[in-house]
């Protein structure tokens, strides 16, 4: 069994990671390059495979360090089968489309150039064609969800915390005869089987919205992030403070607060914190009142939408929030603004106000016309919340560039610059470790990617230092032959992935669900013959039938005789 690693293995984007063993070749996520130029170039390069072989992508979540080539993958051959959670299938459509509109539309501006210029076109690096190709191959899966790739591979999707559907992936290898030179004879249905576990980006503990990453115990090869591997955040009710004391004081002097933000999870959880700054926090009610918080991104509009559609993945206090009948995502103050004359309005508005706009980086989307508005005006700030990788706008405004150039503009920067580490969405240092540290004994070997130089190293020696485990910081394409595993049978690997703390947290799920019902159906039978919309009474009625053809199903798997393979 070897694996390569073809992404992400020299910093935080590209994520792509090649899995060959029992006679098959899987990935492990199929990102963007993204950065500078010299990053973005990459994603125009050959793959180091060829797409046409891979028999299947898993998918850890829809950001697009991590998607982002799947319809490049496509459109050069691949044909299998992309699993990826529910919520995960529900956002790639956002994603890949907006993507892939981005690289139609910075084809066409270069080919103006190109053609006044004398040199030939150039095509995008794939089309909105090209994504739809890729959409028609997603393969959603539930999270705890065994589920079969083939007759050697078999998978499960582990709540990563990091955005709405992101995955913590594990994987179990059965070896073919005569693999690793492996002979043995495979006596009572058993083979050598190894356990892969691929952390994909990982998330915050107790964090609005999301559930915590669920601490996985055992695995004979680890392929882990690094992001953060280097920093500690401040904690996030720091931030969140700090957040309120920049929007008061930043507007009390007329000014306009611009957020970069990610579409898709970053917004979402920001949306969520201002919710409760306007409806909890009376010292400034007033003042809040009167000022308007705008999204003003398309993608994170709709990407808004489909977190509501999935709240059976939200953690206990939101959806205690959602059965109260209280939306977190939404408020009075909060606008979605979806066309560019919309957008193009909130800079000609000189009233004070919030805009949370994508792309999280600066690199691309309305975010950049915000910020030609705004850099320039004292009394305006600009919020970082996220992660800003080197070479980005987002990145060199942090380290104090003071003078950018916007649509052939030449912009000073006079604006506040913050930067909020609590509101990351990656695991820092102290998470890594505590996540790591779940393991119940050493993997066989651990693979430090998606960080870095500096945040893998740092991270491998702080493992080394705590737990005593040796890592390999993973720097550049590379390939690593990994020893076979145990001699198991079929029940024994399952009995791996259920075990009786996984057996206790499907007991608990039983209960909760009966919970949840009780109270859905409750308010539902409140709302049924009263004013409502008939969208909506089809909306609930097309619910109430898939509950019931669910609990049917329920029933017939626990009357079905347990049959031992």
């Amino acid at each position: 069994m070897h694996i390569k690693f073809c992404g992400a293995a020299l910093g935080v984007t590209g994520s792509c990671h090649l899995l060959m063993g029992g006679g098959h070749k899987i990935l492990l996520d199929c990102g963007q390059f993204q950065g500078g130029k010299q990053q973005e170039a990459q994603n125009f390069d050959e793959f180091p495979f060829d797409p046409k072989e891979i028999e299947c992508v898993l998918l850890s979540h829809a950001h697009i360090d991590h998607c982002g080539r799947l319809p490049l993958l496509v459109k050069r051959g691949f044909k299998g089968k992309i699993y990826c959670t529910d919520a995960t299938a529900d956002l790639l459509p956002v994603m890949l489309k907006d993507s892939a509109y981005i690289h139609e539309k910075e084809a066409e501006w270069q080919n103006r150039k190109n053609e006044r210029a004398g040199r030939s076109p150039v095509e995008p690096l794939y089309t909105i064609k090209d994504s739809e190709e890729a959409l028609k191959l997603t393969f959603p899966v539930l999270y705890d969800q065994l589920f079969k790739i083939n007759d050697e591979m078999e998978a499960v999707f582990n709540e990563a915390g990091h955005i709405l559907g992101s995955a913590i992936t594990e994987i179990w290898v059965k070896e073919k005869a005569g693999e690793n030179g492996h002979n043995e004879n495979q006596e009572n249905g058993k083979g050598k089987i190894s356990k892969i576990v691929f952390s994909g980006d990982l998330g915050v503990m107790d964090r609005p919205i999301l559930r915590n990453p669920k601490i996985i115990k055992k695995a004979d090869y680890l392929i882990m992030e690094a992001t953060y591997g280097n920093r500690l955040h401040p904690k996030n009710s720091a931030s969140i403070d700090e957040l309120l004391d920049i929007v008061i004081k930043t507007t009390d002097r007329g000014g306009t607060v611009v957020i970069p933000s990610f579409a898709v999870g970053r917004t979402q959880e920001l949306i969520f914190e201002f919710n409760r700054f306007y409806e909890e926090n009376q010292q400034y009610k007033e003042k809040l009142d009167k000022l308007n918080v705008y999204i003003d991104s398309p993608m994170a509009t709709t990407a808004t939408e489909v977190f509501k559609k999935n709240a059976q993945v939200f953690d206990e206090e939101t959806k205690e929030y959602i059965l109260k009948g209280d939306n977190p995502l939404d408020f009075k103050n909060l606008k979605f603004t979806r066309t560019s004359d919309d957008s193009k309005a909130l800079n000609m508005n000189r009233e004070p106000k919030i805009i949370i706009s994508a792309s999280g980086m600066c690199e691309a989307g309305r975010i950049r016309h915000h910020l030609k508005h705004n850099l320039w005006d004292p009394k305006s700030s600009v919020v970082f919340v996220g992660y800003q990788a080197e070479g980005t706008l987002g990145r060199n405004l942090l380290n104090g560039l003071k003078d950018v150039t916007l649509f052939g503009e030449e912009i000073h920067v006079n604006a506040e610059i913050y930067d909020l580490e609590g509101f990351s969405a990656h695991a820092d240092k102290e998470g890594l470790l505590e996540w790591i540290s779940g393991f119940i004994k050493e993997p066989k070997q651990i693979f430090l990617v998606h960080g870095e130089t500096d945040a893998k190293v740092d991270l491998a020696a702080a493992i080394k230092e705590k737990l005593g485990y040796d890592t390999v910081t993973v720097s550049g394409i590379s390939e690593f032959e990994l020893e076979h595993g145990e001699l198991l049978s079929k029940e024994e690997a399952l009995a791996d992935a259920l075990d009786e703390e996984t057996m206790e947290t499907i007991r608990k799920r039983i209960a909760d669900v009966h919970e949840h019902i009780e109270k859905s159906l409750y308010n539902t039978s409140l709302s049924v013959g009263s004013e409502i919309s008939p969208k909506k009474m089809v909306d609930i009625n097309n619910i109430v039938l898939q509950l019931e053809k669910a609990s049917m199903s329920l029933g017939s798997a626990l009357t079905d005789r347990d049959e031992q393979n």
